[in-house]
């Protein structure tokens, strides 16, 4: 199990005690088929809901786990109305279309299966009425417009290697003045281009590449072998190919990652930090890596990049020489849908090629 799956299962078990006792018997129902990433999410969702349902009076429950299956059998459409303007609207934490969206798909889930899972002693439905099933969710992005955001905003072509040779040496240049960036750029540079190839080469989402450890690499056979965001299997890895590209950056980080950061025996970890003042180096973390490849970026001419649109860069790159199954595939989304954002990438991509080559 990755990491941030344990983290994340501990704060479950943690959380579920607050909860009514029917939102832990549908958390256990959806254990096997859920990460514990997802589940999570549904119980702050939960909790999100339940203490405005109390605020408003529609319980009277003193805590969130007193509220009861009579209170969200009684709940008028109206207040399902209600919570959806708290959340659009409220002065403090307002959240974006797409969060309510999941906010509301998380609710539904619950009702549904109270309404038409869950059975009582007496083989009736645990929840009678279920106002959840008025609720129409709308689906916020569609790939063409996804597509159409990230359009300019991510490597293209030549770019994907130009970006890496930057990190190597371009970006030392850039700040030759300033002593405390340089010393941080010579002591980490080939472990951050060995980074940013690795996702320009594989598609990896930051989180696979916190996760990975130095027995996960088989350089010989360019394959990593990870835990894939979804994955019902918590034991099982995911075996990922990287191209020719990135085999150079990882022989070479590799070469160095224990002396240059004194890394103990125990650690496991691919990538790894020493933080100041600390004589050993520990595991990077997922927010450590986002703020390098931003640092990168700006310097570079593309203030817009992000380590997930390094992601997208390489899906487009991909696309272009494959069909959508293989790149589903290789970068692990659950169906064809989520892919053809690429689709609409590359249509832009192919029609300016065509165009450069006409002027050339």
């Amino acid at each position: 199990m990755s990491l941030q799956k344990i983290s994340d299962r501990k704060k479950l078990e943690l959380k579920l005690p607050q909860m009514p006792w029917f939102v832990q018997q549908f958390i256990d129902y959806k254990l096997p088929d859920l990460s514990p990433s997802t589940l999570l999410e549904y119980v702050r969702d939960y909790e999100s809901f339940f203490g405005w349902m109390r605020a408003e009076g529609l319980s009277q429950a003193d805590t969130n786990s007193g509220v009861t299956l009579l209170e969200l059998e009684t709940l008028h459409m109206d207040s399902v109305v209600g919570y959806r303007l708290y959340l659009t609207t409220r002065t403090e934490d307002t959240n974006s279309k797409i969060t309510v969206s999941r906010k509301l798909s998380a609710l539904r889930s619950l009702f549904h299966y109270l309404s038409q899972i869950a059975e009582d002693e007496n083989f009736y439905p645990l929840l009678k009425r279920n106002v959840m099933a008025k609720v129409e969710i709308k689906r916020i992005h569609k790939p063409k417009d996804t597509a159409a955001k990230l359009k300019g905003k991510i490597l293209e072509e030549d770019e994907l290697i130009e970006f890496v040779g930057y990190i190597l040496e371009g970006y030392g240049r850039d700040v030759e003045g300033n002593k405390q960036a340089h010393y941080a750029f010579m002591l980490n540079r080939e472990r951050d281009a060995c980074i940013a190839s690795l996702i320009l080469n594989s598609g990896l989402r930051v989180s696979e590449i916190v996760n990975l450890n130095v027995d996960d690499l088989d350089l010989g056979n360019k394959l990593l072998y990870v835990y894939r965001k979804g994955q019902n299997d918590e034991t099982f890895k995911t075996p990922v190919y990287f191209r020719e590209q990135a085999k150079d950056e990882l022989q070479q980080y590799m070469s160095l990652r224990h002396t240059r950061y004194n890394t103990p025996k125990k650690e496991k970890a691919l990538f790894v930090a020493k933080p100041n003042g600390s004589p050993e180096s520990k595991r990077m973390t997922k927010r450590a890596i986002q703020a390098m490849i931003i640092k990168y970026a700006k310097r570079f001419g593309k203030p817009y990049l992000t380590v997930h649109k390094l992601r997208h860069s390489f899906a487009t790159d991909y696309y272009l020489q494959n069909d959508i199954y293989k790149t589903k595939e290789q970068l692990g989304h659950a169906s064809t849908e989520t892919t053809e954002v690429y689709a609409h990438l590359t249509d832009k991509t192919m029609s300016e090629a065509i165009e450069r080559r006409l002027e050339s």
